[in-house]
């Protein structure tokens, strides 16, 4: 579910998991495996792209419909130990956003320092839209990307495009051509920089993150609770068929 190859001096993760490679338990606990495998192997730049025309679609909601509290309580914490290994990833980290970054996409692309996104590629934090709390590591990610703006992005659960994606702080760039290319040399460039140096800013300007995370860990509970009851999964089963009929 995660192709890994060199590149130079990066690694890519590509995540590669049915049409849209939605999140689920498995393909989560993989990443962040292989996030932290390459931490502890001493691995240099990571650039995190995704197969075919989707970045990710976000949290695989059919399978949240279809399954029980169970599930969902192991994919609150699966998601969170995810977004955690790659915002603390030491070295330089990038987002190739090729296609829409939807939800968990949406913040999986924003615990990376970079993000690139391609002309056509929608991102934006959809889970209130959707009728589901945020993770507190998923909403203090995004919060860290966007400053000023994660209000209006994490509360408005609206897309950008564009532009519109860098005003909001959900991107840093927009690239037209070779959207991975261009990723691939940001991380080399960025990881040209003295890999002490660069850790130890990296790891301050996040501290402030991480303790709000650190602290706010039993709102966790109350999200569990949430994601798990009855109400929410006919709510997203709701969600999950107006898209169905949309498209």
């Amino acid at each position: 579910m995660i192709e890994i190859r060199t590149a130079g001096t990066a690694q890519v993760l590509t995540l590669s998991s049915g049409r849209v490679n939605a999140l689920d338990v498995e393909l989560l606990e993989e990443l962040t495996l292989a996030v932290r495998d390459l931490r502890v192997s001493g691995a240099d730049a990571l650039v995190v792209t995704g197969a075919g025309q989707v970045f990710s679609a976000g949290v695989d909601l059919k399978r949240v419909v279809e399954s029980g509290s169970d599930y969902t309580d192991r994919l609150v914490t699966a998601l969170s130990e995810t977004y955690e290994a790659l915002f603390c990833y030491p070295a330089p980290t990038v987002a190739a956003i090729n296609g829409a970054a939807i939800a968990g996409g949406c913040v999986l692309a924003c615990a990376c320092d970079r993000r690139l996104i391609g002309p056509d590629a929608a991102i934006g934090a959809a889970e209130v839209r959707v009728g589901v709390p945020f993770p507190v590591a998923a909403l203090e990610v995004t919060r860290h990307a966007c400053g000023r703006h994660a209000e209006e992005v994490l509360l408005g659960g609206r897309t950008y495009r564009g532009a519109e994606a860098v005003a909001a702080g959900l991107a840093d760039c927009v690239v037209t051509d070779d959207l991975l290319g261009a990723a691939v040399a940001e991380a080399w460039d960025l990881d040209g920089i003295p890999a002490d140096a660069y850790a130890h800013t990296k790891a301050q300007l996040r501290a402030p993150t991480m303790a709000r995370i650190r602290e706010r860990a039993g709102v966790d509970d109350e999200v569990r609770r949430m994601w798990g009851a009855e109400e929410t999964r006919q709510r997203i089963a709701d969600y999950v068929e107006r898209l169905r009929c949309r498209d």
